[in-house]
């Protein structure tokens, strides 16, 4: 288990391009019949991948690390498929998971395992996981069950839905929250015009792009902003007191997860584009 620190504002204004990508940037989360994790500190996110292949893929914990004999003894996890059709098993109990299919496992879940239907198309399991206090039951949700909300406009490059399953009106949970923003073709901005929400992180995964695509992630704080390239199936650590905004060669769909002070989704602080820099 990789683990990442928690960063002061005023020391990233000095990283360079090579340190910001080091803090922030998961460039490596879906790797062939592994269980693949970062631990950070900041909200405790553990931010994963489970890839099976040619044989199953367990969910298991990094007892020196998290302090625990098993991964969910004192957490909460949400997985969505974002490759081709798997089955989670929680406790001896089957989920069947189609792509962009959403499922919660809630505190004290022991066995969890990840299957491909078909190693020619193997399912891609990203995992977003926070601390629990409580348990809630397990919940699966396919994006027709999600709770859709359509944003912008085709003339400001930035129309889209998104797509809520783990929230106050969804799949409940402790403190995580999760779902997926997918941007129409000809669009390629997301959350423009911008905010922060110091009450809350969040993590992004970057997916359905192009082979040959990138997005600019912007971060940091607002009148002190700096990008990272990032390419397909990678993600960003974004702290509480940053930014969190990309624009894209062509349209895509990422996976926003946050964890914190409130499960609120409205909760936000904006910022004009004005007042960037």
């Amino acid at each position: 288990m990789e683990i990442r620190y928690a960063s002061h504002p005023q020391e990233v204004k000095a990283f360079d391009t090579t340190r910001l990508r080091q803090e922030f940037l998961l460039e490596t989360l879906f790797v062939q019949d592994q269980l693949t994790l970062t631990y950070s500190h900041v909200d405790r996110f553990i931010i994963g991948g489970a890839v099976p292949v040619n044989q199953s893929v367990k969910l298991e914990a990094d007892t020196k690390t998290m302090g625990a004999a098993t991964f969910l003894e004192r957490r909460e996890i949400g997985i969505i498929n974002v490759g081709g059709r798997g089955t989670v098993t929680v406790d001896g109990t089957a989920y069947d998971m189609e792509n962009k299919d959403c499922l919660y496992i809630g505190l004290g879940a022991a066995d969890v395992v990840f299957t491909s239907s078909d190693s020619a198309n193997p399912a891609k399991f990203y995992l977003n996981s926070t601390p629990a206090h409580k348990n809630y039951p397990t919940v699966k949700a396919s994006i027709s069950e999600a709770s859709p909300n359509h944003l912008g406009a085709l003339n400001t490059n930035n129309e889209r839905t998104i797509y809520r399953y783990i929230h106050t009106g969804g799949i409940q949970s402790c403190q995580l929250v999760m779902g997926l923003t997918m941007l129409k073709p000809g669009s390629n901005w997301n959350t423009m015009p911008c905010h922060t929400h110091n009450r809350r992180s969040e993590v992004y995964l970057y997916f359905d792009m192009q082979a040959d695509g990138n997005v600019f992630h912007f971060m940091g704080e607002p009148q002190e902003t700096r990008h990272l390239v990032v390419r397909n199936e990678q993600a960003i650590l974004s702290p509480s007191w940053s930014i969190h905004s990309g624009v894209g060669t062509s349209a895509y769909t990422f996976i926003w997860g946050m964890a914190g002070e409130n499960q609120i989704f409205e909760d936000m602080d904006a910022v004009a584009p004005q007042d960037l820099k």
